[in-house]
């Protein structure tokens, strides 16, 4: 008789108590941490090529202003409009419209504002130079003009 009996091997299972606690932690991480897009343009965009870009150090520190025909210009008409946060603003509307973005800023944020003008390369530059206007009077004197990147094959076709 021998001393020495033979393990028998036992089934371990995966414990899954956990699975959906770890699964709802994950869930919320993504739900948090993912930034959705705040407004709908309503203007179209036919934006201008540049060969310069420079990057965007602090992208909560940016506002964005659209101008640009409507899309739907049986309900808009067909000239250029400004949209700001969803919605079509007059030029003398700008003024206020800037000190409600400084206002979600802290209060050492508020000279750092960035305008982003998004303008249609088609919009008339009345439009553009009565904003421009109303920026200087808010004293949001930092703009920043959005517009593609130049391809090689762009460039060679703007000298011909």
């Amino acid at each position: 008789m021998s001393k020495f009996k033979k393990k028998t091997s036992a089934s371990q299972d995966i414990p899954t108590a956990a699975l959906p606690d770890i699964i709802f932690m994950l869930l919320f991480f993504f739900m948090v941490t993912t930034v959705l897009r705040e407004t709908e343009i309503k203007v179209e965009q036919k934006i201008p090529k540049a060969e310069q870009l420079k990057k965007i150090e602090r992208k909560s520190l940016v506002s964005y202003l659209y101008i640009g025909k409507p899309k739907q210009t049986e309900k808009f008409g067909g000239e250029a409009k400004i949209q700001a946060n969803d919605v079509f603003i007059e030029p003398r509307d700008v003024l206020l419209w800037v000190a409600k973005e400084k206002d979600k800023l802290s209060e050492a944020e508020r000279d750092k504002i960035t305008i982003a003008l998004k303008v249609d390369s088609e919009a008339k530059m009345g439009i553009l130079s009565d904003v421009q206007q109303e920026l200087r009077k808010a004293n949001a004197r930092k703009l920043m003009y959005n517009t593609l990147k130049l391809t090689n094959r762009d460039k060679e076709n703007s000298l011909l």
